[in-house]
């Protein structure tokens, strides 16, 4: 089965593209190393965030120069730079009439046509600026506030959707060359790290009164969202289970790390640690949905029926993120209680959040399958 509809790319704002040459740039070093660069930046950016997490929770004083901060922001500005270098040899190439190389995604010239940026690049290189940008208002907060004990902070909250466009932009990136083996891995491992983040702008909302946790509904519309969406894109066996597995093992390798950081970071500038800590989960590793591997086996028979069976794409992949849906929904409550013994659970709130899946389980599939079709198609497809 393939969801995804190849968009006719031959041809964009950026001029018309030599067949050849698109295809062999497509799968360039200058393609794969500014791929794998936007994406590790995307991953020394979370694991910033989870020892920042890890840091209020176990520590507490709290500036705008710790070290977790600064892997924020080196994170970002890895990414950032890889981007605007992508965007530079797509301008070079435009400006001294070669063909324009298809690495992330077609090319747009933007600021007045002065520049050609690659899809996934400008979106990711976009996200990457406005973190800098919002990281100055995060600063001006600190200056006035001092510590933050909170993440939804209005620079936090800033911070967190510019971090969240450049993973989106990472995984444009991957899309445009899943053609090749390099792109579908780096798919499987993109999506892991944006469902890992996704669910924490969410908690900007709790500002509101909401009769449900912000934090369980991103993790419920997210989850299913991302999952369907590399099922669909790669449209291969095996690749939902994939992404779990990927998923569980970051998840694990937070669970270490993020305690042993903020210990012996706190150690080696001398400050000591919150009384009264008792053996709690680690903040960000417990939100992961340790238990998503029961959805990808779903899924991965699901979308078995439509590439054996025939079976209609579009129902495929509303009913995968419903099942996907349902099955957060009732296991990410007993996850929390799981690993925080003072979380309430009760059938009720089970019952609710099941049933709460369905529809925001549908509402995932749908986006999931949309969105597939929006990603752009590689070279060799956009030729055809």
């Amino acid at each position: 089965m393939n969801v995804s509809a190849p968009s006719d790319a031959s041809e964009d704002r950026a001029g018309p593209i030599n067949s050849t040459a698109a295809v062999e740039s497509d799968n360039s070093t200058a393609a794969r190393v500014g791929a794998w660069v936007v994406l590790l930046g995307t991953v020394v950016t979370l694991i910033g965030l989870s020892w920042d997490i890890q840091w209020h929770n176990q520590v507490g004083p709290d500036t705008f120069f710790t070290l977790p901060h600064l892997f924020l922001y080196a994170g970002s500005a890895i990414s950032g730079f890889a981007c605007l270098a992508m965007v530079f040899i797509a301008t070079f190439a435009q400006r001294a009439g070669r063909p324009v190389p298809r690495q992330g995604g077609p090319a747009i010239r933007v600021f007045g046509s002065n520049l050609t940026a690659p899809l996934g690049y400008m979106i990711a290189g976009a996200g990457a600026a406005l973190f800098l940008v919002y990281g100055l208002l995060d600063l001006e907060w600190h200056s006035i506030y001092g510590f933050d004990a909170v993440l939804n902070t209005p620079s936090h909250v800033a911070l967190f959707l510019s971090i969240t466009l450049t993973m989106i932009g990472s995984i444009i990136v991957f899309a445009a060359h899943r053609d090749h083996g390099w792109g579908r891995f780096g798919i499987v491992l993109a999506i892991p790290v944006l469902l890992t983040f996704a669910p924490i702008p969410v908690q900007g909302l709790e500002n509101f009164d909401l009769p449900v946790d912000p934090t369980t509904l991103g993790t419920v519309l997210f989850g299913p969202l991302l999952l369907v969406l590399g099922a669909a894109v790669l449209a291969r066996a095996g690749v939902p289970i994939a992404i779990a597995v990927v998923l569980g093992i970051m998840q694990v390798l937070l669970w270490w790390f993020s305690p042993w950081a903020a210990e012996t970071y706190a150690s080696a500038i001398g400050l000591p640690l919150r009384d009264g800590l008792t053996d709690r989960a680690p903040a960000l590793p417990a939100l992961m949905p340790m238990f998503l591997i029961i959805a990808a086996v779903a899924v991965e028979g699901l979308f078995w029926l439509a590439r054996t069976r025939g079976y209609d794409a579009n129902k495929i992949v509303l009913a995968a993120g419903a099942v996907t849906g349902v099955v957060v929904g009732v296991t990410f409550p007993l996850q929390l209680k799981l690993t925080n013994m003072a979380s309430h659970v009760s059938l009720e709130i089970l019952v609710t959040m099941g049933l709460l899946g369905i529809p925001l389980g549908l509402l995932a599939g749908f986006f999931g399958g949309r969105f597939t079709r929006m990603l752009p198609a590689p070279a060799t497809e956009a030729l055809r």
